[in-house]
């Protein structure tokens, strides 16, 4: 795909300087610029490659002021970061604009999908399942039985939705993730022999939630295990039965939630983060990566370390930690002063 200056000043609302019919059809980081190649200049630090890079359209702040002569088209904007995302964005959405059914595919007859969606081959679609408008099932991926997906989601290949989940609008889907799998539900008789506890809910999506590439969720017991509008998990991520994670939180990799959790709003939740069943944490509470938590958080709280302290405490404490063995030194020197 190729996109001149002019349009894609005319996306982002900015102003060029140069060419405005000159063309790009790749994206580059300013340092490897080659012609037809679009980038973009946001860290000061970065400044002196504009100089040198053959990139043929940069995006710059409005006040940039060139302190040498280019040989680039320039697009003016308010901040070029955001901008260059919001590109990003688009150039994504043109890319992922496939419509139709491939072959083979399974379709059962009670299902029903609305305009412009895209099942890719080898894809199967269960009874009763409602799929909204443009949503994108990619090839190899399995949507089970009473499924409901709302309009413009995507489901990347080879992604498993079990019976009765409901996703929403504009939610993302990664390859391997399988949603709706049946949550760690054993019940042991008197000789210690365990039984399958039916898991009988299922899982709610919400509006605009990401679930990164082989994360799994599991469907509840009794009722839904919930991702609030706006969740955002990464690769590799366990999320049990029964829990519940407020919007516009997000969670980094290899991270495990036990079931019946809840985990309150905008939280940040580090990688290899151990989190117990049963316990509830408030919003906008921060974890560090590999810490494990076992107790009830209070909003706002900043937690480090196995068990989990307060982020000021744990650094404290990890002062002493290191020193452990001069301290030991020094008593044992002590001791031996004293005749012990």
């Amino acid at each position: 795909m190729e996109f001149t200056a002019s349009q894609i000043a005319g996306i982002l609302e900015g102003e060029i300087e140069g060419n405005p019919e000159i063309a790009v059809h790749k994206l580059s980081k300013i340092e490897e610029g080659e012609a037809g190649s679009l980038t973009f200049l946001a860290n000061p630090k970065y400044t002196p490659y504009i100089y040198s890079t053959e990139a043929s359209i940069i995006i710059v702040n409005k006040d940039f002021v060139p302190e040498q002569s280019l040989s680039t088209t320039l697009i003016k904007v308010e901040d070029a970061y955001k901008s260059f995302s919001k590109l990003l964005a688009y150039y994504d959405q043109v890319k992922s604009t496939k419509t139709g059914i491939e072959s083979p595919v399974h379709i059962a007859d009670s299902a029903v999908y609305g305009k412009d969606c895209y099942l890719g081959a080898f894809c199967y679609v269960g009874n009763n399942v409602r799929l909204g408008d443009n949503v994108k099932i990619y090839p190899n991926a399995y949507i089970g039985d009473n499924v409901v997906i709302g309009d413009n989601t995507i489901v990347f290949a080879g992604a498993k939705i079990y019976s009765e989940t409901q996703i929403g609008r504009d939610c993302v889907v990664h390859s391997g993730a399988i949603i709706g799998a049946d949550g760690f539900g054993f019940a042991p008789d008197d000789e210690g022999v365990y039984s399958k506890i039916p898991q009988t809910g299922n899982v709610i999506l919400e509006d605009h939630v990401d679930i990164g590439a082989g994360t799994t969720i599991d469907r509840a017991t009794l009722g839904s295990t919930i991702l609030r509008r706006g969740v955002k998990l990464d690769n590799q991520i366990q999320i049990a039965h029964n829990v519940e994670i407020g919007e516009h939180t997000v969670i980094a990799a290899q991270t495990g939630v036990a079931g019946s959790t809840k985990i309150g709003k905008h939280c940040m939740i580090g990688g290899q983060v151990g989190i117990v069943g049963h316990i509830l944490i408030g919003d906008r509470v921060k974890i560090q990566a590999q810490s494990g938590i076992g107790r009830n958080v209070r909003d706002d709280e900043v937690l480090q370390g196995s068990p989990a302290l307060n982020y000021g405490d744990f650094n404290k404490s990890y002062v002493h930690f290191k020193n452990l063995p001069r301290l030991v030194n020094r008593v044992e020197s002590l001791e031996k002063k004293n005749g012990n």
